[in-house]
């Protein structure tokens, strides 16, 4: 009898280690589609956001298209500033590209449902419009040296040299993404935005997330921390070369150059920092999604306007390629 009793307790204990396996399998790993909650449930709302969200993504991708089309077809724009522009316009189309017609489709058919490769492909164009820091950085070298070391200018900023700065930031993004699959999901997961944001999925993932959230941190110091470090860097040095001129009329020729990365750079990390002090001083979901407009779309769609209307050579270029009266 007691090697019964000992026998049917451990099949008991197989047979309930396999359901919870099951079930765990069930809850985690078969998991193909997650709920994104959008800015609001109320349906009056709908139709306007729809509307809005759509305006301002055609004006962004045009925008950015006409700033990529116009450097291409210009050879006047072929340096490594413009090239760095390109690949900033390049990469805005693709970010909005990935989060703003989803959200558009699942308002029009009042569905809250996105694919779990649908939501990998989020992450990877939210990571890689981190790039924005990075070439944002990169672009400031390039007005450092070439106007604190214009003999050098053709020497540093190299093709080779660009295109590795560029190739970085995909290997960061990449990385993200494989890390972002390793993790597990419940059936059923809500993700309080209106697209897959990086630190929203790590909060809801049901999987141990430490190395994802380390390899955050460590990104965050790379392409955030690092770069605004770079832009100041620089700034600071073509400042004090450009207190070395005498001429008035010297300084602002070779300051105007600077403009229009100025300009985006005070947007970008301005709606960044306000997108920080928003989510550190409240824990509203729908707060911290609304100021997440201002870096998915708000800035994407302006940097192209900053650049056409401040940047007489891309005014040039988009003159010509319009074919417009000077």
């Amino acid at each position: 009898v007691e090697n019964t009793g000992f026998i049917y307790y451990y099949e008991m204990k197989i047979v309930w280690r396999i359901h919870n396996s099951c079930m765990e399998a069930e809850n985690h790993t078969e998991v193909s589609q997650l709920l994104l909650l959008g800015l609001s449930d109320d349906p009056k709302l709908q139709p306007l956001l729809c509307g809005v969200f759509l305006c301002m993504y055609l004006f962004t991708v045009l925008g950015n298209l006409l700033i990529i089309v116009a450097i291409s077809s210009d050879s006047h724009l072929h340096t490594p500033m413009y090239f760095f522009l390109a690949n900033l316009s390049f990469v805005d189309i693709c970010f909005t590209s990935s989060t703003v017609p989803k959200m558009l489709v699942n308002v029009q058919a009042q569905s809250k449902n996105i694919s779990y490769i649908g939501c990998l492909i989020q992450v990877f164009f939210m990571i890689f419009g981190g790039m924005d820091n990075f070439l944002l950085t990169v672009m400031a070298y390039d007005r450092y040296v070439a106007i604190c070391h214009p003999l050098y200018y053709t020497v540093v900023m190299n093709p080779r040299f660009c295109g590795i700065l560029v190739l970085i930031s995909w290997f960061v993004s990449l990385l993200h993404t494989l890390l972002i699959r390793r993790l597990t999901f419940c059936v059923g997961t809500e993700i309080p935005h209106f697209f897959c944001e990086l630190a929203e999925i790590l909060k809801v993932a049901c999987s141990d997330t430490l190395i994802n959230n380390i390899i955050l941190y460590v990104s965050a110091v790379f392409l955030g921390v690092l770069p605004l470090t770079g832009i100041l860097f620089s700034y600071s040095k073509i400042v004090s070369s450009l207190m070395r001129i005498s001429s008035a009329g010297g300084k602002y020729k070779a300051f105007s150059t600077c403009g229009s990365h100025l300009s985006v750079v005070s947007l970008f990390y301005g709606t960044g920092l306000g997108v920080s002090l928003s989510s550190a001083l409240t824990h509203s979901s729908l707060q911290n999604s609304v100021a997440s407009v201002m870096y998915t779309l708000v800035t994407p769609m302006l940097n192209p306007f900053i650049y056409s209307l401040r940047n007489k050579d891309v005014k040039g270029a988009l003159r010509r390629l319009l074919n417009l009266p000077a």
